[in-house]
């Protein structure tokens, strides 16, 4: 009965090996076949950027914070769209108010309350992160939380590192094959390994000061990776 090699196996012999010896290695499938795993890093200098900015805010009441936030988010967001970044490009991902205390003696007292309005900002033109941020500290950001690079057409950089990982599963079901005395018939099957990350954010936490003008952050954008990983089953005769 003919039976599926996977290329470990195949590669780990020492010496060579017939077709014949390679089909009586096992016994649990009906056609001899090469497993093997490919892998592809691009790298690509990003053309995009998302920043995340917040607007924090005291008062003695929680009425009085929300609209001291508010006035200070809006001078934000109206020096950013200002700046030349469209209202699309621009979305709240988190707003909380909560109450601060101190403790002295074993006892809590209410300090006062903080609001807290943080937004992302995509900026396309990587030229200008910089000049965006220092114009939202300057509008009344008191925190820059991140920033993170991608691509604006990351579809096609991922398709092309598919294909280049599909080539070196390729080949090296050849190498296999070939070390193994044995040719590739065909290919059965290919199957994409995607853990879905999320592009991370290069750290750059820091409280920020009001100034009388904005100042432009120095930013770096370097080159990103982009990376695949497949899995191909050739049949081999």
């Amino acid at each position: 009965m003919k039976v599926a090699i996977v290329a470990a196996v195949i590669l780990s012999v020492g010496t060579a090996v017939s077709a014949q010896d390679v089909a009586t290695m096992t016994s649990n499938a009906s056609t001899p076949a090469i497993v093997t795993t490919g892998e592809a890093v691009l790298q690509r200098a990003p053309d995009r950027a998302w920043v995340t900015v917040a607007a924090e805010s005291r008062a003695r009441t929680p009425e009085e914070a929300q609209r001291a936030n508010a006035t200070a988010m809006s001078a934000v967001t109206a020096k950013v769209r200002a700046s030349g970044v469209s209202s699309d490009a621009i979305q709240t991902i988190g707003y909380n108010l909560q109450p601060e205390f101190d403790y002295a003696d074993g006892r809590q007292t209410l300090r006062d309350y903080l609001a807290r309005n943080e937004i992302q900002i995509r900026v396309d033109a990587l030229d200008r992160v910089g000049e965006i941020l220092g114009a939202a500290v300057a509008s009344g950001a008191t925190n820059v939380s991140g920033i993170r690079f991608d691509l604006k057409d990351r579809d096609a950089a991922e398709r092309e590192a598919v294909s280049r990982a599909v080539a070196d599963a390729v080949a090296r079901a050849q190498a296999a094959a070939t070390g193994a005395h044995v040719t590739v018939d065909r290919i059965v099957r290919i199957e994409e390994q995607r853990d879905m990350p999320v592009p991370q954010p290069r750290p750059m936490a820091m409280m920020a000061r009001q100034s009388a003008e904005a100042a432009a952050v120095p930013i770096e954008a370097g080159q990103i990776e982009i990376r695949a990983r497949v899995v191909v089953t050739v049949a081999i005769k």
